[in-house]
C-alpha cells in the first residue's frame, strides 16, 4: 500500500498547516496541489474539492480527513498532506473530533481505477494508530513522508 502512495506524494507537497479552519486548511493544500506541473487549472482544483466537500464532509474520524476530487484538469494522480498540530475543529467530521491529518487527492477524470485505489491506499495506512501517531509526533515533513511512503 505505501508504494501507491510514494507514487503519487512528492516531498513538496508535504507541510504544516498554517490554519486553524477547514476552508483555510484546504486551500493551503489545493496551493500546494497546483503547484504540480500535472494540474492545469487550480481553480477547477478548489471548485473540485469544495463541490466534494458539500456531499459529505471527507473527515472520516480519528483525526483524518481525505478530501479528493476527479477533474479533467489533472493529468495525474496527485497526493498532498497537511498537518495541522492543533487541529482543524470546524472540519464537521464524521466523529466529531478535529482533524489533525489531511492527504488530499486528486486525480484525473478518467482516472477512476487509481483514484478509487489511492483513496485506499490512503485509509488503509492511516487507519493503523501506530502510522498516526508516528505522523503526529513528527518534527519535519520529511519524517511525514517516509512514514507515510517508507522510503
Amino acid at each position: 500500500m505505501k508504494k501507491d502512495i510514494s507514487q503519487y506524494l512528492d516531498r513538496k507537497n508535504v507541510i504544516f498547516l498554517k490554519a486553524s479552519a477547514k476552508k483555510e486548511a484546504l486551500s493551503e493544500l489545493t496551493d500546494a496541489l497546483a503547484r504540480n506541473p500535472g494540474i492545469t487549472d487550480k481553480k477547477e482544483l478548489e471548485e473540485g474539492i469544495w463541490r466534494r466537500e458539500k456531499l459529505m464532509s471527507t473527515g472520516i474520524g480519528l483525526g483524518i480527513a481525505v478530501p479528493h476530487v476527479r477533474i479533467k484538469s489533472v493529468q495525474e494522480p496527485v497526493l498532498a498532506v497537511g498537518l495541522s498540530s492543533e487541529g482543524i475543529k470546524d472540519y464537521e467530521s464524521l466523529d466529531n473530533n478535529p482533524v489533525k491529518i489531511i492527504i488530499m487527492i486528486a486525480a484525473g477524470e478518467r482516472q477512476h481505477a487509481m483514484y478509487i485505489s489511492l483513496l485506499s491506499a490512503v485509509t488503509s495506512v492511516l487507519k493503523e494508530a501506530s502510522v498516526r501517531e508516528k505522523i503526529l509526533l513528527s518534527a519535519s515533513t520529511e519524517e511525514i513522508y517516509v512514514t507515510l511512503t517508507g522510503s
